[in-house]
């Protein structure tokens, strides 16, 4: 518990001291007009009060992220506590302050917009695919998810009560994809934002009572998920993929963008997308400590489970500590919370390609247009979820890599916007170095892991070092050519 608390000061204290290094550098100016409110349209670009916009904010990038993740997380040992802070601070943070504030910038462009702009040579087209697609997956995957909860509670737990509530939930995506941002996700996501901040609160305060037994830092840092029957996960890379949206997530920067349409003062940047990051941390903290008694504990045995899958560990722990205000806050995170993930995802996907086609967004027949393919696409997912007995399982694993590799493609966009910033000061370093460290992880789970290419995970420190070298190397090449052409940020 002491490893915990001290992981609970460090999120903090970064927020009010290294958040305010990455603010100063970035500089944000109160004075500027923001696209919310030079381009308010009613639809997309809707001033809303800074609050409402956090709330937004954090549950668009939290879901079952930091829950589900820290989860599975736990498993590898106190490492994952070390993961979630210094994910938080020194790469999640930035990589969602600065995405949200260069969207700003940029006339509250979307992610395959900024991108393009800045590494040019043909990224914008390949982003917009990369990032249509990952954005298509987590549409799929947090409308398959709840409905398999749903069917279960529901339901008969049938192939065809899953596939009722998954239409039922697509329906929604459709409508809330379609209406103006204010209309629906305004005025009920602040309430599913309370409620999940509500949760890991009162989960917090059972620690307190509790004071687990759990894994310290100093009992070692070694990987502990053989103990819990997960076996052939090394700390590298695997627990840096499993455990994303509790550190760094490539898909926060799809949404920011959309609160990025929404603020009405950059400097409230730091608040809204900085420190939404941090609460996610602490949530996600909350869990990892959680699923630590769970796993190492002895809560297993409290809970009379022999074994539990994420979902599982959430209800049952939250029906044994909480109560009955706790397993209809269990259905809220498990259920609401990736819902409300899924339909800001199809419409980053519908902001996506209207950006990249240069359509207007202000008629009802426009988005309709643009929105009919995504939904179509979804559909075909769906249908290969509910056909293929493994459907989910696979997509997921898919999505954790991608959605990585996006974040890893933003934090090097936003290392070039600050060296030509700068002018090739040590800036950039703040977006360079999780950049470089991000994208060794990628490289190597695709080279070891056994979903990808399978290679004998005794050479992970090998591919570990090389791909670092690699993201060096190239990274210096690209910054060497910035500075002789000499160009300024790419800013409107």
């Amino acid at each position: 518990m002491f490893s915990f608390l001290i992981c609970i000061a460090a999120l903090v204290l970064g927020y009010f001291i290294y958040g305010r290094v990455v603010e100063k550098i970035f500089g944000p100016d109160p004075a500027r007009l923001t696209p919310a409110v030079a381009m308010e349209d009613g639809v997309d670009y809707v001033p809303m009060p800074a609050w409402k916009v956090f709330m937004i904010q954090f549950l668009n990038i939290a879901g079952t992220g930091p829950i589900f993740g820290a989860i599975m997380g736990a498993k590898f040992g106190p490492a994952c506590y070390l993961w979630i802070v210094l994910g938080s601070i020194f790469a999640g943070g930035v990589h969602d302050y600065l995405s949200g504030m260069l969207s700003m910038r940029n006339k509250g462009a979307t992610l395959p917009e900024m991108i393009g702009r800045e590494l040019r040579w043909g990224s914008r087209g390949v982003i917009i695919v990369f990032t249509t697609i990952v954005l298509l997956m987590v549409g799929t995957v947090f409308v398959y998810s709840p409905a398999l909860i749903l069917g279960d509670i529901a339901g008969d737990g049938s192939s065809r009560a899953i596939l009722i509530w998954a239409i039922v939930i697509l329906g929604y995506y459709i409508i809330a994809t379609l209406l103006p941002v204010d209309k629906i996700i305004g005025k009920i996501y602040p309430v599913f934002a309370i409620a999940l901040l509500f949760m890991a609160v009162s989960l917090m305060v059972c620690l307190f009572i509790k004071w687990p037994s759990i894994p310290e830092f100093w009992d070692g840092l070694q990987n502990r998920a053989p103990s819990v029957g997960v076996k052939g996960q090394s700390i590298f890379p695997c627990l840096f993929i499993t455990v994303a949206c509790g550190a760094i997530s490539g898909f926060h920067g799809t949404q920011s963008p959309i609160m990025a349409r929404c603020l009405k003062n950059e400097k409230m940047g730091r608040p809204i997308f900085y420190g939404a990051m941090i609460v996610e941390g602490i949530v996600a903290l909350i869990w990892a400590a959680v699923s630590s008694y769970f796993f190492f504990d002895g809560g297993m045995a409290e809970c009379g489970l022999q074994s539990a899958s994420a979902p599982q560990v959430v209800t049952a722990v939250s029906k044994h500590w909480l109560g009955i205000v706790g397993s209809i806050l269990a259905v809220l995170g498990v259920v609401a919370a990736p819902i409300t993930s899924g339909d800001t995802a199809l419409r980053g996907a519908r902001l996506n390609i209207a950006d990249f086609l240069h359509l207007k967004q202000d008629k009802i027949g426009s988005r309709l247009a643009v929105s009919l393919p995504i939904f179509i696409a979804v559909g075909l997912l769906l249908w290969f979820n509910v056909a293929n007995e493994d459907g989910f399982n696979i997509i997921w694993r898919y999505f954790g890599l991608s959605n990585q590799l996006l974040a890893t493609f933003f934090l090097g966009t936003a290392t070039v916007w600050l060296a030509r910033k700068y002018h090739g000061g040590w800036q950039f370093l703040i977006a360079g170095i999780p950049a470089v460290f991000m994208f060794s992880v990628c490289m190597t789970f695709i080279c070891v892991d056994k979903t990808c290419l399978g290679i004998n995970a005794g050479y992970t420190p090998f591919f570990g070092v090389l791909w670092a070298a690699l993201a060096i190397v190239q990274l210096a090449a690209w910054l060497i050519y910035e500075k002789k052409k000499n160009n300024g940020p790419k800013e409107i």
